[in-house]
């Protein structure tokens, strides 16, 4: 009996898996039939995939990609239209908004001489004062020098100017030109008939700016007012600005601001430091080829050097122009090439030398901020826009860095404690 149940097992075993078979290479011909019949199978019912970002079963529908490049798109467009209204805004009160900037950067340059007089213990105010003296006596003794040699050198610079046009007059007909005596003669009509077109004008800007000068005025004394208030008393304010914003936000905001502040420190002081190292340069070229108005020249190149890149390659183009209209193209091209070796060694020992991590910023970004300063507030423009960029860079840097746990004593509770 034994051995008939086992023949019976084993056939039951070769049945069963015999229709296994079978059913498997019917559902395999089945799903061959069905793919080649339709190209994309339809989802099963109440399975569409939901995103976690999704609100609603129609958002489910829409690309994650083009999800993602809509919420960018309608951020950007906010982030444009409040800079543009910005803009607009600082536009109207420029008038407030300019000498205000101007003073943040004085501020930013005499503030440690402050510092130190007030570590000879002396009051805020007689601190301030002294050194906003002191600033400005330097400034009226640098322009008083500059005018007075600029108006003893003129006659003899405008008689080599005269000298300098026939000797192109000349040029022009005896050189490669070959110009005869009428076509060198309508140039110069030509050039004269110009001015006499735009001398109207040229009288309208004169009057532009004679209405101006009452603004001009206002800005200066707005400067000053501002600049001796921000050192004296640019910590509180800085703290009461601070305190208006959620508690959360103070300590990131403080943060931002103090690391801000070092690097537009650093970048006015490092820059001053590089305009008198091009001044010096440039000035010691012009003595040694005894170019005419050496210390105005020198003067030029400083105040130019203030705005990187741009601004010494300008000033030293004059220098060259005032050498070769006195001296000859020979001493123009010595000291263009002494131009240019105070720009090389500027550009690639001092700036990153002196200036260092704390404000390194592509060259791309200054050209591109000196430009759109140019565009949008002229010469202060271009001032300032460029230790606006590095300010910005150091804040922005600090607010998206990971902060550390802010301690109890380090939050400014509103109307009580001091900023960090």
């Amino acid at each position: 009996m034994s051995r008939l149940r086992n023949v019976q097992l084993n056939v039951r075993k070769a049945f069963d898996s015999g229709r296994e078979s079978v059913r498997a290479a019917r559902q395999h011909r089945g799903a061959e039939i069905a793919e080649r019949n339709v190209e994309f199978a339809p989802p099963p019912p109440d399975s569409a995939a939901e995103h976690e970002s999704t609100s609603s079963r129609d958002d489910a529908e829409v690309p994650h990609s083009l999800r993602i490049a809509a919420a960018w798109s309608w951020r950007l467009i906010v982030v444009g239209l409040v800079g543009w209204v910005l803009l607009r805004l600082i536009g109207i009160v420029s008038i407030v908004v300019i000498p205000l900037a101007v003073a943040l950067l004085l501020s930013a340059l005499l503030g440690p001489a402050v510092g130190w007089m007030r570590h000879l213990r002396l009051p805020p105010s007689l601190a301030t004062f002294l050194v906003m003296i002191c600033g400005l006596a330097a400034v009226a003794g640098t322009l008083t020098l500059v005018v007075n040699q600029f108006i003893d050198g003129l006659p003899q610079l405008t008689s080599n100017a005269s000298a300098g046009v026939r000797q192109i007059q000349e040029w022009a007909r005896t050189g490669p030109l070959h110009l005869s005596d009428d076509q060198v003669d309508q140039a110069i009509n030509s050039l004269q008939d110009w001015v006499n077109a735009h001398t109207s004008q040229l009288t309208a800007t004169g009057v532009a700016t004679a209405a101006t000068l009452a603004e001009l005025l206002t800005g200066m004394l707005l400067v000053l007012f501002a600049t001796f208030f921000f050192l004296r008393d640019g910590r509180k304010i800085w703290r009461f600005i601070v305190r208006l914003f959620p508690v959360n936000a103070r300590w990131s905001l403080a943060d931002a601001g103090d690391a801000s502040w070092a690097t537009l420190g650093a970048y006015v002081r490092a820059t001053v430091l590089v305009a008198f190292i091009d001044a010096v340069g440039i000035g010691f070229a012009l003595l040694i080829l005894r170019v005419p108005f050496p210390f105005p020249l020198a003067a030029l190149v400083f105040l130019g050097a203030f705005v990187p890149i741009v601004g010494a390659s300008v000033s030293g183009a004059v220098a060259v122009l005032v050498a070769l209209v006195d001296q000859g193209w020979v001493i123009a091209l010595i000291l263009l090439g002494a131009v240019i070796l105070v720009q090389q060694v500027e550009g690639h020992v001092l700036q990153p030398l002196i200036m260092g991590r704390a404000v390194a910023i592509h060259p791309l970004a200054v050209i591109v901020g000196i430009a759109s300063g140019v565009i949008l507030a002229g010469i202060i423009g271009a001032l300032v826009a460029v230790p606006l960029i590095a300010v910005l860079n150091t804040g922005v840097r600090r607010l998206a860095r990971r902060h550390p746990e802010v301690p109890p004593s380090a939050v400014v509770v509103s109307g009580h404690g001091e900023a960090p």
